[in-house]
């Protein structure tokens, strides 16, 4: 199958998945995965009209997406990966919306950047669902406190939470907790779904789901 067919195959799928959800179409916006992979294989995505694109490395980016964005001025790129606050600076000048907050050092040198470089990105506060010490992620318990210090005290455009289930856990239930917490916090945005479960997602109310592999094939 080619990339573009899978493209296809993925969107019809968000659409299904909507509506079985009587939710409206268009209600989860794709956030095209294109970490380890190079431009050659990401304008084909392009071409096919997709303008919304998740990476999870700031240096890997830097690679790649300048030309790219240069090609194509409507396109939107997302941070979705843990972000060190050294490179905070490179991280507001290249992308458009950062979902990867979960710290307060980050949360204080993002905004320092913004006011800095002139520019304000929505961003979205991730949660450990599954409290993994492996993981990057603000623990649930208080992800709804951390929101508003990010918004009131640091003036940070936040509009969701965003979320990685652990990989052997059914995504159900983390799903329906970043729901309810984003409820609680007052935010509209809810970024959770990945390849293997982003129809789930859309269940429980994702606004984007991020999916790489089965776009761009296994890595």
């Amino acid at each position: 199958m080619t990339i573009e067919a899978r493209l296809s195959d993925v969107r019809a799928k968000i659409a299904a998945a909507e509506k079985a959800a009587r939710r409206p179409g268009g209600a989860a916006t794709l956030v095209a995965v294109s970490k380890t992979f190079g431009a050659e294989e990401i304008r084909p995505v392009i071409a096919a009209g997709q303008r919304v694109f998740g990476e999870n490395r700031v240096q890997e980016s830097q690679g790649k997406w300048p030309a790219l964005k240069a090609e194509h001025d409507d396109i939107e790129l997302h941070l979705i990966g843990p972000l060190q606050s050294n490179k905070a600076a490179d991280a507001v000048a290249l992308f458009d919306v950062i979902e990867t907050v979960d710290r307060e050092k980050i949360a204080r040198a993002l905004a320092a950047e913004m006011k800095a470089q002139g520019r304000s990105l929505p961003v979205y506060v991730q949660v450990n669902t599954g409290l993994e010490p492996q993981k990057a992620g603000i623990a649930p318990e208080d992800a709804v406190s951390f929101a508003g210090f990010c918004k009131r005290e640091l003036c940070l455009d936040v509009i969701g939470f965003m979320c990685i289930p652990p990989a052997e856990e059914n995504p159900g239930p983390h799903f329906a907790l970043l729901a309810k917490l984003a409820k609680e916090a007052g935010l509209e945005k809810l970024s959770m779904g990945m390849s293997g479960d982003f129809e789930t997602a859309i269940a429980f109310g994702a606004t984007s789901v991020r999916v790489g592999s089965a776009i761009f094939g296994a890595r």
